[in-house]
Order: structure tokens, then C-alpha cells, then sequence
């Protein structure tokens, strides 16, 4: 890899976090370069959690910045996946020599059935998965799984993923994301390689497709995979979709690929009750080392009840600020490092996720959109509105909405809340339209 690329994305990290912290996140961080690929190989499942969670949104936008093409990124952890070997192109990589249509190497290796928790909100969900991996193409196919962000679609795709390789290692297993499958759609057309793009997911033997929902106002790639899912389909080859809402509800997405993506199984996945939430926790903490007691842990499974990504995010904060505090972790340090997290999750306050989902849906965008880079005039007066909302109805800081945005900067979000302030000032048909959907969200 051309470490030029990386000294560019050091830069940009270090302007926005202090010395102390970026030695603590990425001093032990190696860098390594696949096909239109960035993966981080860090030491730990904290530090790949709340890299996830905080950095590679921005990661990814500098990198695709400097490459001039679509670029994924994926955070990994060493003891999890190997060693990591940091190189200077992907032809060396010994790692890129296997097919990634026929690997392991883009599943994470922590999202498998063992430990994924079980309650209530998803058991049907992990049950009818768990049939798909045994008997690939016998039954439920396509297996359509939705529910809202973070709730554990991913991992259960994965981990389909996963039990078919260990059980039928010559398989041929591929998990993208909806918008990888769109980049790589796109850079087979310029690169001239449709023959080879068609052969990689027409010919697998398990296709695992992520937010499904994204492809639906993209007409070429839609119409792409309705081909890919087609010939997959009649080649009683399995397919496992997952999407924030059923078929019928996705905007934009033609009848006939509703039709297909409906003619298997279709199962929700419910935010997890208090016991499955404390049991996550409880995993999560023992798996990233965290010395956290049990009334810490009951504290933030009663106040963060939106998604398994949510409480993730609460552990790895209070896990973060025991780290640079150096202080052990009971209720106070806990009540003070959710301090701001908690005024989110208060009953009755309104969330970024619910603003972001009214505001698309007022507008007809998909809520990916507002957190994307797209600057044309349809995307860029919707993301400053539900800045400006977000500001208004929240509490939260300016960084902290930025971050909810695709990680945005602070400046960009006080600049589109001055934007829209003036112009409902001005306006009284934006005026209406703000009232409106600050309104719907009350």
C-alpha cells in the first residue's frame, strides 16, 4: 500500500483528537491493503468497537478521497484473525492470493452463532438462520431478514456464513454489503470486467447481501442484482438479504424485485428486553477484557434500550474513560461517562436515528443518504435539516451530531444550522415543512 495514503488519514485524525488518544487508539494499529480494500488490524475488541463506531466513517472518506475510488474499510482484531502483515501493495499480499469469494477473509470472525446472544426479540430470526446453515437452498430461500440498526442482522448473516465454511469448506460463500455490491458494480463497468463481476455472485454458492434497502434508488445496480438473484435463485443457490424494513415498505424498489425478495422466509429482529440486554453486556464485557461490575452493567442495560449497537457503544465509552482516567469502573465513573449519552436516551427524547428516518421519509431519500457525501441538492437540504432538528430537539453537542452524519466535523453542522435557521427565518414554505416534521416526531 502507498503509505502516503495513511500519513493522510494520521493527519486528519490528529487534528480531531488529542495526542494521548491517538496513541491509545491506533499507535498499535497496523494497516493493510487488499483489492479497494483498508483493513485495520488492531489488538483488541475494544479498540475495534469503538474504531467502528467512531472512526471509519472518516476513514473511509479519506481514503476513497485519495484513491479517487470506492474503498471499503474493515476494522479486525488481531487475535481474531490472524496475524496482521503490513504491505506496501496488494500484489504482495499473501493473504489476497485466496478468492474473496471463496474465504473467510471478509466475514468477521467474531460474528458467529457461539457468540451471538439469544432472547426473545430475535430468537425466530437466529432459528430460522440457523436452518438456512444447515441445509443451504433446502429451506427458506431467500431468507429476508429486517429490523432496525444494530439489532444483530450482520451478525447472524456472518454467522451463515461462517457455519457453512467450516462445514463445507469448498463452498463458495460471499457477504457484501449492498452498497459494495454497487462500487464494485461500478468499477466492473469501467474497468471492462463484467464478465468477471457476474461470474464472482452468479456462481457462489451462498450470497449474503447487507442493506438490501441501499441498491433501491439505483436503477443499473438495481436491475443488476435482480439478475445476480435471479440466476442464483434458479441455480437453487442460497441467498440471505437483510434490509431495515420488509420488501413492500423499501421506497423506489420495483414490484418485481419485491416479489422475489418475498417469496422465502422474511423475519424480524426486535430491539433486545432487559435480560438479553444484560447478557449482551455481560458477553461483550468479558470478551473486550473490561473489568465492569454487574451494577454498572444492570445501570446501562436499563437506560440504553434502543439496540445491541447502542449498548455497545455506552460499554465501550465507560470502558474508554476507566482506561484514560485510570480509574476503576463503579456507578459514579459510569453515571459520568453516559452523562451526555443518557440525555439521548431519557424517555420522551427524540432520537438522531428518528429524526434522520422522519426527515427521509418527508423527502423520500433513504436515511443512509444523510450520512453519505452526496452533495447533490435533493440529499444536501434534507441532511441540513435533520442537522438542524437534531440540534433543536436533542441536546446534543454539534461533534457529536457531526459523528451521526458520517462523521462530519463540527463546523459543517453549525454551518447547516445557521443555513436553515436563516431560512426559516425567510421561508415560510421550509418553515411549514420543519414545523411538520418536528411535529410527527413529537
Amino acid at each position: 500500500m502507498s503509505m502516503g495514503m495513511w500519513k493522510v488519514i494520521e493527519s486528519d485524525l490528529r487534528k480531531k483528537i488529542d495526542s494521548e488518544s491517538y496513541n491509545g487508539w491506533f499507535g498499535k494499529v497496523e494497516i493493510e491493503e487488499r483489492k479497494n480494500t483498508l483493513i485495520l488490524w488492531v489488538p483488541s475488541l475494544f479498540h475495534k468497537d469503538w474504531i467502528d463506531e467512531h472512526f471509519k466513517g472518516e476513514i473511509k472518506d479519506i481514503s476513497e478521497k485519495y484513491n479517487r475510488a470506492p474503498m471499503d474499510v474493515r476494522v479486525l482484531c488481531k487475535h481474531e484473525g490472524g496475524s496482521a502483515k503490513v504491505i506496501k501493495s496488494s500484489k504482495s499480499s499473501t493473504r489476497y492470493k485466496a478468492s474473496l469469494s471463496s474465504s473467510a477473509d471478509f466475514l468477521n470472525p467474531l460474528y458467529t452463532f457461539d457468540s451471538f446472544v439469544v432472547g426473545t426479540s430475535n430468537q425466530f430470526a437466529h432459528a430460522a438462520c440457523q436452518a438456512v446453515a444447515e441445509s443451504p437452498s433446502m429451506k427458506y430461500n431467500p431468507l429476508f431478514l429486517y429490523g432496525g440498526v444494530g439489532l444483530g442482522k450482520t451478525h447472524l448473516m456472518q454467522a451463515v456464513g461462517h457455519y457453512v465454511l467450516r462445514n463445507e469448506p469448498g463452498s463458495k460463500v460471499i457477504y457484501v454489503s449492498a452498497e459494495q455490491f454497487t462500487n464494485e458494480f461500478i468499477n466492473s463497468i469501467r474497468d471492462s470486467k463484467m464478465d468477471a463481476f457476474q461470474k464472482k455472485f452468479r456462481e457462489c454458492d451462498l450470497l449474503l447481501v447487507d442493506d438490501v434497502q441501499f441498491i433501491a434508488n439505483k436503477d443499473k445496480s438495481r436491475e443488476e442484482f435482480f439478475h445476480t438473484f435471479t440466476s442464483l435463485y434458479e441455480s437453487k443457490r442460497q441467498l440471505v438479504i437483510s434490509s431495515d424494513r420488509t420488501p413492500q415498505e423499501i421506497p423506489m424498489l420495483e414490484d418485481r424485485l419485491k416479489s422475489r425478495l418475498s417469496c422465502g422466509l422474511i423475519t424480524d429482529i426486535q430491539p433486545p428486553n432487559l435480560e438479553t440486554r444484560i447478557a449482551i453486556l455481560r458477553k461483550k464485557a468479558d470478551d473486550a477484557d473490561i473489568n465492569i461490575p454487574q451494577d454498572s452493567i444492570e445501570f446501562i442495560a436499563q437506560k440504553v434500550k434502543s439496540n445491541i449497537r447502542d449498548l455497545e457503544g455506552a460499554l465501550m465509552r465507560v470502558g474508554a474513560m476507566a482506561t484514560f482516567t485510570n480509574r476503576p469502573i463503579n456507578m459514579t465513573l459510569t453515571e459520568e461517562a453516559l452523562r451526555d449519552l443518557l440525555e439521548v436516551h431519557r424517555e420522551g427524547r427524540t432520537s438522531v436515528d428518528q429524526i434522520q428516518k422522519a426527515v427521509s421519509e418527508y423527502f423520500k431519500v433513504l436515511p443512509q443518504e444523510l450520512k453519505s457525501k452526496r452533495r447533490t441538492s435533493d440529499v444536501t437540504l434534507p441532511r441540513q435539516i435533520a442537522m438542524y432538528i437534531c440540534r433543536e430537539m436533542t441536546g446534543l453537542s454539534l461533534p457529536v451530531i457531526g459523528m451521526e452524519f458520517g462523521g462530519r466535523d463540527h463546523t459543517t453542522v453549525l454551518h447547516s444550522c445557521k443555513k436553515i435557521t436563516n431560512l426559516v427565518e425567510r421561508d415560510r414554505h421550509l418553515r411549514n415543512i420543519v414545523s411538520e416534521i418536528k411535529t410527527n416526531l413529537r
